[in-house]
C-alpha cells in the first residue's frame, strides 16, 4: 500500500469512528429524553440518589422492566364505585379522628394498588413501581407518607393531617381512574 492509500484509510476510519460516536451520543440523548419525559421529577431525584447518571438511568430502565412484568390492570366499575364510597367514609371520619383517617387513607391507597396488581410489600417498592406510570403524583405520595409517619408518633398538626389527606387523594384518584393496563405516560396529542 502506498502512503496516500494509508492516509485515506486512516481518514475513513477516523470518519467512521466519529460518525459512530455521534450516533451513540444521539441514541443516549434520546434515551435520556425518553426517561426524563416518562419519569418527570423522579428522573432528577433518582440521578441525585446515585453515584452517576448512567447508574440512575439503569435503575429507571430496571423499574420499567419490573413493571412490564407485572399484571397491572384497571379496576372494574363496581370495584371503583366501592372504593369511591370507602374514600367518602374516610373523609367523613377525618372530622372526628384526623389521625385515624390518614392511616385509613394510606391503607385504602395500598388496597387500590394491590387490586390493580402493584406490589404493596413496602413503601420503597411502591414508590419504585408507581414511578414508572405515575411519577407526577409521587411527591404527593411521599409527602402523605411522611406526614402519616409523624401522625403515628402524634407529631403532626391537624393542618398537616389535612394536607396528607389531600396528597393521598391525588394518588388515590389517579390509581382509581387510570384504565391503562400498563401505566404509560401519554404523549402530547394522545399518542
Amino acid at each position: 500500500m502506498t502512503t496516500s492509500t494509508l492516509i485515506w484509510v486512516a481518514v475513513i476510519v477516523v470518519v467512521v469512528i466519529a460518525i459512530a460516536a455521534v450516533g451513540y451520543a444521539i441514541v443516549q440523548q434520546q434515551r435520556r429524553t425518553r426517561l426524563r419525559d416518562r419519569f418527570g421529577p423522579e428522573y432528577e431525584r433518582t440521578v441525585a440518589e446515585h453515584d452517576n447518571r448512567r447508574e440512575a438511568e439503569q435503575d429507571l430502565r430496571s423499574r420499567e422492566q419490573r413493571v412490564a412484568d407485572l399484571d397491572i390492570r384497571p379496576l372494574d366499575d363496581d370495584t371503583r364505585a366501592n372504593y369511591c364510597s370507602r374514600w367518602g367514609e374516610v373523609q367523613e371520619r377525618f372530622v372526628d379522628a384526623p389521625g385515624f383517617a390518614v392511616t385509613e387513607a394510606d391503607q385504602l391507597v395500598t388496597s387500590v394498588m394491590g387490586d390493580r396488581g402493584y406490589p404493596t410489600d413496602n413503601f420503597e417498592d411502591k414508590i419504585s413501581t408507581l414511578s414508572v406510570g405515575h411519577a407526577q403524583t409521587l411527591d404527593h405520595y411521599r409527602q402523605a407518607h411522611e406526614i402519616s409517619g409523624r401522625a403515628a408518633r402524634k407529631e403532626a398538626s391537624t393542618e398537616e393531617l389535612r394536607q396528607a389527606m389531600v396528597h393521598y387523594r391525588a394518588l388515590f384518584l389517579v390509581l382509581l381512574h387510570d384504565d391503562s393496563p400498563h401505566p404509560t405516560r401519554q404523549e402530547p396529542g394522545g399518542r
